[in-house]
């Protein structure tokens, strides 16, 4: 983050707390965070119905140990991610400091296993002459991006109102490879909407309570415009199924 993003930043929080005094610790923001961590998991389970959820459910589901792992750990993120929203809003201040503590480990793991998951399931397209350039892209920048955001919550985390924002742009980025495979939305800018849809309802939200728009949501909202504009997006493979464009 640039440093006069810092500054207005830490004015728009120190703006924010001032109003809140006297109000009871989360009860203004409730019902707004969990509702938009419920859409994140919502948008999750509609866009990977078709080639992980449904066919779970079903128990028709055929795919590598690798995979299950993938979604198991990114599933997890979302249900953490949900939890200490949660808990913040309640005011369970030292719960959601504890939980952190796991989450920066649990963070980590996100990262690990994208990669890995990108690495591996590249290298086997590549051996089926599917090619696999782009599905290597896909998980090298959408961890990095994730890692960026990620890694300047962890820094931001004494500072409330940066840090919520920090983690808010990172978990909506996670959400690329569900809304890219929502393929009953015909225009590929429809999916990308899908997507930023957390943060551009965050963004409206604040401009509501605030008249000003939090500089995080403005610098996560150009990070994902390089990341959708980059190749990618609409052709990111399923794992077992030939690569899409569109």
């Amino acid at each position: 983050m640039a440093p006069n993003a810092i500054a207005v930043a830490d004015a728009i929080e120190s703006r924010t707390h001032r109003r809140n005094v006297g109000t009871p610790r989360g009860v203004r923001r409730r019902p707004f965070y969990i509702g938009v961590s419920l859409l994140m998991g919502l948008i999750a389970i509609v866009g990977f119905w078709p080639t992980y959820f449904g066919p779970l459910v079903l128990g028709t589901i055929s795919q590598p140990i690798l995979i299950h792992l993938h979604a198991t750990v990114f599933t997890g993120w979302l249900v953490l991610f949900l939890t200490q929203v949660v808990l913040a809003a309640r005011g369970r201040v030292a719960w959601h400091v504890r939980l952190g503590r796991v989450g920066i480990g649990y963070g980590v793991l996100v990262v690990i296993v994208g990669l890995f998951t990108g690495i591996s399931r590249s290298a086997h397209r590549f051996q089926l002459g599917l090619g696999g350039e782009h599905l290597l892209f896909v998980a090298i920048a959408d961890m990095t991006v994730f890692s960026i955001f990620f890694g300047a919550a962890i820094a931001f985390r004494r500072r409330p109102q940066v840090h919520k924002r920090l983690m808010m742009v990172a978990a909506t980025m996670l959400l690329v490879a569900a809304a890219s495979r929502m393929a009953f939305l015909p225009l590929l800018s429809m999916r990308q909407a899908v997507w930023v849809s957390p943060i551009l309802l965050a963004m409206a939200y604040d401009f509501r309570a605030q008249r000003v728009v939090h500089p995080v949501y403005l610098i996560g909202l150009a990070a994902f415009f390089v990341r959708a504009s980059a190749p990618g997006f609409s052709r990111t493979p399923i794992p077992g199924l030939p690569s899409r464009t569109g």
